[in-house]
Formats: C-alpha cells, sequence, structure tokens
C-alpha cells in the first residue's frame, strides 16, 4: 500500500514543503542543511565581525569597514546545519484505541517529511517496538526516503503495555548530536512523570504531542461494568453513574493539564491533539504555535 496516500495526502504534502522544523535553540548538526548552527559557516547570512589574523581567506575581509576605519575585520556567517530529529513513538496497546495510533503516524510522518525535505536526519523510535519489520528504530536521510518513512509508519501496530522510562532511557544513549526530540503518545502510563523528566537530560529540543482519544477524556459509559485495562492489568469492577463519570471528566482534565503544566515547566513544547482531529488544521495551527513548525 502507498504510505503517501493511506497517510498524508498530496495537497498537504504541498504545504509542508513551504515549512521547517523550530528549534529554540541553536544546534549544531553534522551534514549541511537548513537551520542556524553555533558555528561560524558560509552561508549568505550575516552574523558578525571578528579581527582579521594571518592565515584568514583575504576575500572575507569587510572592504567597506577597512576604508572607514582602516581595520581589517572578517565578515562572519551562519552556519547551516542539518538537525537531528527523533520521533519517539508510542506504539503500547492503549495507543490502538479510538485511532490513537492511526493519528500519531500521521502526524510524525508529517514532521518526519518536513525534517527529510530540509535535508534533516529522521528517525523513527518505537515503543514498545512493535513495528511489523521487529525493529524497534529506523534513520532515513534525504526526501527520496519519504515513502520508506511512511510506510514504516503505516505498519506500526499497537501492543503492549508502555515501557516510557525505559525507552527516554534508550533513547538517552542513543550516539549523536541533541537536535529535536519529539514524543507522540497517550501519555496513558504511571511512568508519565517520570518519562518527560527524562527527555530533556539528552539536551536540545522537546516536544510532546499528546494524542488522545474523545473517550480518554469523557468517556461513554453507564451501568454496573468490569473495566479492562488494554495493557494487560487486572480488570476492575465499576458503577458508572452520571456524577462518578463527571467526577472521572473532572480527573481527566484536570491531569490534561497538569501534563501540560510540567511540561512547560521543562521548556518542553505542548501540543495536545484529538485522534479525529483533522491533520492539516492540527499541524499548521497548534503545533506551529508552539514552535514545532515554522
Amino acid at each position: 500500500m502507498d504510505g503517501h496516500a493511506e497517510l498524508l495526502d498530496a495537497r498537504l504534502l504541498t504545504r509542508l514543503e513551504r515549512l521547517q522544523l523550530g528549534t529554540r535553540r541553536r544546534l549544531a548538526g553534522v551534514l549541511a542543511g537548513e537551520h542556524r548552527s553555533p558555528l561560524r559557516g558560509s552561508s549568505l547570512e550575516f552574523s558578525d565581525h571578528r579581527p582579521y589574523t594571518p592565515g584568514d581567506d583575504i576575500r572575507r575581509i569587510d572592504p567597506h569597514l577597512y576604508a572607514r576605519l582602516d581595520v581589517l575585520m572578517i565578515k562572519l556567517f551562519e552556519a547551516e546545519d542539518d538537525l537531528a530529529l527523533r520521533l519517539l513513538v508510542d506504539t503500547s496497546a492503549s495507543m490502538g484505541m479510538s485511532g490513537k495510533l492511526a493519528q500519531a503516524a500521521r502526524l510524525a510522518a508529517a514532521l518526519g517529511f518536513v525534517g527529510l525535505v530540509r535535508r534533516d536526519t529522521v528517525s523513527v523510535h518505537a515503543f514498545p517496538g512493535t513495528a511489523a519489520s521487529g525493529l524497534a528504530m529506523r534513520r532515513f536521510r534525504g526526501r527520496a526516503a519519504s515513502s520508506e518513512l511512511f510506510d514504516h509508519l503505516a505498519a506500526l501496530s499497537a501492543s503492549g503495555r508502555t515501557p516510557f522510562l525505559a525507552a527516554a532511557g534508550r533513547l538517552l544513549a542513543q550516539p549523536g548530536p541533541p537536535g529535536l526530540t519529539v514524543l507522540v503518545s497517550d501519555l496513558l502510563t504511571p511512568e508519565w512523570i517520570g518519562g518527560l523528566d527524562r527527555l530533556p537530560a539528552r539536551g536540545g529540543d522537546v516536544a510532546v504531542v499528546h494524542v488522545l482519544g474523545r473517550e480518554d477524556l469523557d468517556p461513554d459509559l453507564v451501568g454496573d461494568l468490569d473495566l479492562v485495562d488494554v495493557e494487560g492489568g487486572p480488570s476492575v469492577a465499576a458503577s458508572c453513574s452520571p456524577e462518578t463519570l463527571e467526577a472521572y471528566r473532572r480527573h481527566a482534565a484536570a491531569w490534561v493539564d497538569e501534563v501540560g503544566g510540567r511540561c512547560r515547566s521543562r521548556r518542553v513544547g505542548y501540543v495536545r491533539v484529538s485522534a479525529d482531529d483533522d491533520v492539516e488544521s492540527a499541524l499548521l495551527g497548534p503545533a506551529r504555535m508552539s514552535g514545532i513548525l515554522r
């Protein structure tokens, strides 16, 4: 099946081609890309001057400063580096509910496509590692790899528990520059606080795309039920009265606010997306506002 057709339509891809991934700080990469770097290079955007020293390229001497001040100064320009984009995609069993994993795949595909078009290095880290290929991590580079990226994301399947702390630890152990890490998850795990606190330890920028289904925040349940944990926990007998459901909605809303607040306190970008949201509106609205895309 064509991953492009399944995940993103051609009109959205055309719009995404005009965007690039946003970072709040300058990051040094490895390849020649299109992001500002702390290093100095030879792109066309002027940055600063420094005094000339023997051995410098005389073509970089600023003739205007020499004519006015009789001093030899070298013109410095912004280097343009690639950005290492790491997409940490939750494929636990709870993501299989309400279309959350399909939405996560669409969002990750869009972000990855933007990175590949801009010559960024893109890697997908699926946890608990249930990609159809059996690989928990895949790396993609160059626009030509977009079809492979889309096919890989479309093949992800949901199962198992959410080993968020372990996944964050594995990501920290990966070699390479800090770059931008984007977590795409429903965060329905007791480990959500520890995992979020660990991710920024790698350095670089971190963003969370919080994908939730309608039933996560506003379940349509009534009567006496046995609630089953889809990630393997014990079933719980519950009586769902209107009062119980209203209390649940309040707790769920407070939890979402807590997640957003914790991200902001850690300088982590945060975007909440519903599983049934239009992906174009989700990407070109909240994601751009939070700095993930620009």
